[in-house]
């Protein structure tokens, strides 16, 4: 009686995330004419729609290229086939379940074989963070050149606010980040040595470059396939709604209350939208298309997980050094072997991830 107890608490609030999903689409569906969104759905083109389904794949190859450069730095060695392949298990899970990170953890989990849980966890978190900064940058410049620059996207009063303190925040982070080093005692210390390992990570001179196109790249990818995916229903966003509103509408689905940002999403595009003249409509017909082709996106992680099951039920990661590393080479030659401890099935108990 014990376990189901315990379980309890989590299975309520995956069924609350759900309904608030479910209770914000039926809203949207009476408040932003649902009927004819599923009208331009229905006579969606199918080609564009194929665009934005290949650039939602290259957006997961190159942020699987991404988390391969961070985790090397910080001693993890991954494959460039093994980092694809456990992005996309990641991937699966995070749009099967509430938050959009318990697959990332689960692939921490996996692959802290070569340096440690720690440093895995913080090579996922960083890149996590890498792909963000770029969208949060891109964001930074469309809203103060289309506020400055006559012509742009016409914001209007109450939204200036929020969006400017978004920004401000975002960008007095690194500052209190780098003032906490200068903190006495552990807590400085701390602070100093997260410090150093994101450096190390993200902006040492040799990788810096490589980071920079990588996430740059993610970002042009998910931003492309969200104005494919509108022009696929009708909608033609222009340049300033995709640079200015679009990192708005897809920053809505890390807020963790229901699942992979879905009624959220949907919501920020119907309200948001119509500021570069889009009906309420084209803005959720565009966002749910989005989310579609976005689900669809992640199914070759089902086909992995299908092909070769035991590849999500190995504790650790165990890889064959690419051709032409150096195996004497700390940061390159991968830990052989696998660990036995049970911690990626209790991960996968944790999160009642079916992979049947």
């Amino acid at each position: 009686m014990t376990g189901p107890r315990r379980s309890a608490p989590g299975r309520a609030r995956k069924l609350a995330r759900i309904a608030i999903a479910l209770g914000l689409l039926a809203l949207l569906w009476r408040a932003a004419d649902g009927p004819e969104a599923a009208r331009s759905l229905a006579a969606a083109d199918w080609r564009l729609l194929a665009l934005a389904l290949l650039a939602l794949t290259l957006q997961t190859v190159l942020s699987a290229l991404r988390w391969r450069l961070t985790a090397r730095q910080l001693g993890i060695t991954l494959g460039t086939g093994t980092a694809i392949r456990e992005y996309y298990l990641s991937q699966i899970v995070n749009q099967s379940l509430p938050g959009g990170m318990l697959g990332d953890a689960g692939r921490a989990v996996r692959s802290r074989a070569h340096a440690g849980l720690l440093a895995a966890g913080q090579a996922v978190v960083f890149e996590r963070l890498a792909g963000q900064i770029a969208m949060f940058a891109t964001l930074a410049v469309a809203f103060l050149v289309t506020l400055v620059i006559p012509g742009g996207l016409d914001w209007p009063g109450w939204l200036i606010p929020p969006v400017a303190t978004l920004l401000a925040v975002g960008a007095a982070l690194p500052v209190i980040l780098l003032a906490g080093t200068h903190m006495p005692g552990a807590t400085g210390r701390s602070i100093l040595s997260l410090c150093d390992a994101i450096g190390t990570a993200l902006a040492a001179r040799s990788v810096l470059p490589r980071q920079i196109v990588l996430s740059l790249g993610t970002t042009f990818c998910n931003l492309a396939a969200f104005d494919l995916c509108a022009r696929a229903v009708g909608v033609d966003l222009g340049l300033a709604a995709v640079t200015a509103l679009v990192p708005l509408i897809l920053l809505t689905m890390l807020v963790p209350i229901t699942i992979s940002g879905w009624g959220l999403r949907e919501g920020a595009a119907a309200t948001l939208l119509p500021l570069a003249g889009v009906t309420a409509s084209g803005g959720l017909a565009a966002s749910v298309a989005f989310g579609l082709l976005f689900a669809v996106s992640v199914l070759p992680g089902v086909v992995l997980l299908w092909v070769d099951p035991k590849a999500a039920r190995h504790d650790t990661i165990t890889n064959a050094p690419d051709p032409g590393m150096d195996p004497g080479d700390p940061l390159q030659n991968p830990v052989s072997g696998r660990s036995e401890s049970g911690l990626w099935n209790k991960f996968q108990r944790k999160t009642s991830f079916d992979r049947t």
